[in-house]
């Protein structure tokens, strides 16, 4: 199709030429309109196309115009100061082709809308998708077009990540469509990748400072999504929370930390949605945001003590999901605000209780009420590294910790025996940083081990890989503390005999106590399970 024909099918016209553009002849080539006339034009046409099929029959005609009219009519101003003018002409253009691919808002924030509510949108979007393609393979990567490149590569990131993932408003056709976008985006500005694209090369900008330097676009996305991350505005843009985190998600230091002021507080709404879903993003983004900024840019303006505030609450959470989350990040955030209790000198004064020892107490405190297995796998998960902060200073935990030892060992979690697994771990390693307290408890707890010894060796359900760990896990945990009862357990665990448990037993204790040969004689449970400390 001649680019003459093209205008003609448009009916579009210019004051320069419109006593050509009034015949019905074909507009000549030396009667083109200004280039940021006829983008305004197009603008025009598409926010006040009135049905799909006039917008997709629009959008595929400036498809057309980008694939063959000559580049140096697209991207010429037309005078010595009409650069700007011909940014927004294209800024402007690039807003309404995306317009036409938008999503429907929410009516509340209380659900998502249905399916059948985006049932148009794909098909838009990949029309869209298209047309920017061929725009951006026009443009080039030519040295005098990067400002307007830059202008417009914001607008088609946004566009791209909310299409290019697997959604309700997305299919197979649209996302392909949007991951060619952000492919050809990343070729025509020379960008290695998407934190590339965000952050640029060489040195990193400030708030303020104009971001083209860097050839970076963060500051750019930011300025498209900030009118919609407000309050009582983000949760009924389906999309935006999602295009906000992938954003973060790509950002690390030190550019993360100039933009801090913009990208925690929409971290924080989310985090305080009451919808799981949200809140999990929201605490994704918070921790993302602890790794990659400075300790000392988060404790400014008291902004570590908020989100400990914040995540601290939602340690009450019904959510496993969000739990687990919370925990993870809770535990790099108190690096921030304190130093670990296991790095502290041993001196008394320096060792008084801090914000490890409320979160551990909490947590203790839940996993002793908790009797879902789901949930208890997630704090079982999580407080081996609880422990490995706390170092010696868990000697003021000790009691709940020894009644959560005895509560887990106690309930089979098949098929992994991941509480149980998880649970010696923490049986070992509050050994080996307590070990002076923990004669006093070895009556207990070698009573309990054994037990897990002889159940799970005739357990039948479970693999032998899983039996074998559990084993040796227990094994260890008896080895442990036997050396902190300086080899006490020794006589006793000699006194076992084959009339109480199974070989397998018998071979685990043999190691322990150096010996293959045990009593033939049957010992009674109360001469084998009492100890004196």
């Amino acid at each position: 199709m001649e680019l003459s024909s093209l205008l003609h099918d448009l009916h579009l016209s210019s004051s320069s030429s419109s006593s050509s553009s009034s015949s019905d002849k074909p507009l000549p080539s030396p009667y083109l309109p200004p280039i940021t006339e006829l983008l305004s034009q197009l603008q025009e046409k598409l926010i006040g196309a009135s049905s799909d099929s006039e917008t997709s029959t629009l959008i595929g005609h400036v498809e057309q115009l980008f694939k063959i009219a000559d580049p140096n009519w697209l991207f010429t101003a037309n005078q010595d100061d009409g650069w700007a003018e011909l940014q927004e002409a294209y800024s402007n253009l690039v807003s309404a082709l995306i317009g036409c691919a938008s999503l429907p808002l929410c009516e509340d924030d209380c659900s998502s809308l249905p399916a059948a509510a985006y049932q148009s949108v794909p098909n838009l979007a990949q029309a869209v998708c298209s047309a920017l393609t061929a725009l951006l393979g026009t443009l080039g990567n030519g040295g005098s077009r990067t400002g307007l490149l830059l202008v417009v590569a914001p607008h088609l990131c946004v566009l791209a990540v909310t299409h290019f993932q697997d959604q309700p408003w997305t299919s197979s056709s649209s996302r392909a469509g949007a991951r060619s976008l952000q492919e050809a985006l990343l070729r025509t500005g020379g960008w290695r990748n998407s934190p590339h694209l965000l952050m640029g090369g060489g040195s990193q900008t400030k708030e303020g400072e104009e971001e083209g330097k860097d050839r970076g676009i963060l500051r750019g996305i930011l300025d498209i999504l900030q009118p919609q991350l407000t309050k009582d505005l983000w949760h009924r843009y389906e999309a935006v929370k999602l295009v906000f985190a992938w954003t973060l998600l790509q950002v690390t230091r030190p550019s993360l930390s100039p933009h801090l002021s913009r990208l925690l507080p929409p971290s924080l709404l989310l985090t305080d949605h009451f919808r799981p879903e949200n809140c999990i993003l929201g605490v994704r983004c918070l921790h993302h945001i602890v790794l990659n900024t400075p300790a000392a840019d988060l404790r400014q303006f008291n902004r570590a003590e908020v989100l400990y505030q914040v995540l601290f609450k939602h340690l009450y959470s019904t959510d496993t999901a969000v739990v687990k989350s919370v925990l993870s990040c809770l535990l790099d955030l108190l690096v921030v605000l304190e130093k670990p209790p296991s790095s502290l000198a041993p001196s008394s004064s320096r060792r008084k209780p801090c914000r490890h020892d409320d979160v551990l107490r909490l947590v203790l405190t839940h996993m002793e009420a908790e009797h879902k297995l789901e949930r208890r796998r997630v704090y079982a998960s999580a407080l081996p590294l609880y422990i490995d902060r706390m170092g010696v200073a868990v000697c003021r935990h000790l009691r709940q910790v020894e009644r959560v030892v005895l509560g887990y060992l106690e309930i089979t979690d098949p098929p992994e025996e991941t509480s149980r697994l998880k649970i010696l771990e923490v049986l070992q390693k509050i050994t080996k940083a307590a070990w002076p307290r923990m004669a006093c408890r070895v009556a207990v707890l070698l009573r309990c081990l054994l037990k897990l010894l002889v159940a799970v060796s005739s357990d039948g359900q479970l693999s032998d890989s899983v039996r074998q760990k559990l084993m040796g896990e227990t094994s260890l945990c008896l080895k442990l503390m036997d050396s902190c009862c300086h080899g006490d357990l020794q006589p006793l665990l000699r006194q076992v005999d084959s009339s109480c448990c199974s070989s397998e037993v018998l071979g685990y204790l043999a190691t322990l106590t150096g010996t293959t040969e045990r009593c033939s004689s049957r010992t009674s449970e109360h001469n084998i399970f009492p100890l004196k400390t």
